[in-house]
């Protein structure tokens, strides 16, 4: 029965990591407003080029790795000595933990502790608690749940593919994005008029610049190092990036801020920890790279919000007749997005 669970799970997994799924979901996570070309089809190339990662070459994706407790540094392509590479072991079934067929199930419902055990053939377990190891014990409580209901007979093709539906819809609502850092009761408002609006934007730049890190590049161009050239050094730019964030965020929602500003601040406070939660599972692709690939559909929502809200903060100063000139304190907070824009000119220009 195991071989046949497995058999079925990479059904699952190829219907997961299908093309048309990662790019389709990406698209639904952009919304209407397409960031251009150039940087979409980077992006996209970024979720396939995680969904087919294989660091050790040994024919199996790093995310798959990881259900079979093959460490995804391992330094062989044979990591259970079978003469064969593990991706070779698995297409014949070779690689299957016996724990896994023996899942007690009582009744149709799964049970909230589905009792896989990686460790009962001396396999290293998924880490407890990352998306990779949630959904692979959801989808054989599924299984094993489905075949019992089918009386015990193997699931046919059409019900192994309503199966892998259902999984999907868990998967995506156990990765729905986390609840705003802060409403609007927990920020404190105080003030108004252009005197209040200056000094809160030199206290909002000083929040940035007291947590700048070393960076040299964006969050995605160093998750794109992590995945396609495997650099080890780009992790720990990322976690330094999500703690940057972090912190800002906590920063920023400390200061009182006048009237003028308090929905575009709360909106700026909440779309900048939200970059550090992604950031952060960008770190991570390495253990956990359903989480990872995830984090990355979710990129594009997030970046947009905090675009936005930017760019609304530029607004509301100019309507004020507040004009911040380089070099003025709180000029680089609020002219963020203009110096963007104009690097992003130069860049375009440069040969």
């Amino acid at each position: 029965m195991a071989g046949q669970i497995f058999r079925n799970w990479r059904i699952l997994a190829a219907t997961l990591f299908s093309a048309v799924l990662v790019i389709g979901a990406y698209v639904l996570a952009r919304g209407i407003e397409s960031p251009p070309v150039a940087q979409a089809s980077e992006e996209t190339a970024l979720l396939q080029a995680i969904a087919t990662r294989d660091t050790s070459g040994d024919g199996l994706p790093d995310w798959e790795k990881v259900l079979y407790g093959i460490p995804i540094d391992a330094t062989t392509t044979d990591y259970f000595h079978l003469g064969m590479t593990d991706g070779e072991a698995v297409a014949r079934g070779l690689i299957v933990p016996k724990a896994v067929a023996d899942i007690p199930v009582a009744t149709g419902t799964p049970a909230a502790d589905t009792g896989v055990n990686y460790a009962a053939d001396g396999l290293t377990p998924p880490t407890t608690g990352t998306l990779t190891d949630v959904f692979a014990k959801n989808f054989f409580a599924l299984y094993l749940a489905a075949k019992q209901t089918n009386g015990g007979t193997e699931l046919t093709a059409d019900q192994t593919n309503a199966l892998a539906g259902e999984a999907l819809n868990q998967l995506a609502q156990s990765v729905a994005p986390a609840a705003a850092f802060k409403t609007a009761a927990g920020i404190t408002v105080s003030g108004s008029g252009p005197d209040a609006m200056r000094a809160f934007a030199a206290a909002a730049e000083a929040v940035f610049k007291k947590n700048a890190t070393d960076a040299t590049m964006s969050e995605l161009q160093y998750f794109q190092d992590a995945v396609e050239n495997n650099d080890s050094s780009a992790s720990a730019h990322l976690a330094s990036l999500a703690k940057a964030y972090r912190d800002s965020a906590i920063g920023l929602a400390a200061l009182p801020v006048p009237v003028e500003l308090a929905a575009t601040d709360l909106a700026i406070v909440n779309a900048v920890m939200r970059l550090s939660q992604i950031d952060d599972d960008f770190a991570r692709v390495t253990t956990d790279p359903l989480s990872a690939m995830l984090a990355l559909e979710q990129y594009p929502q997030a970046e947009l919000a905090g675009e936005r809200a930017f760019t609304d903060l530029a607004h509301t100063y100019a309507a004020a007749g507040i004009t911040l000139l380089p070099g003025t304190p709180g000029a680089s907070f609020v002219n963020v997005m203009a110096t963007i824009t104009v690097e992003q000119q130069a860049a375009a220009q440069t040969p």
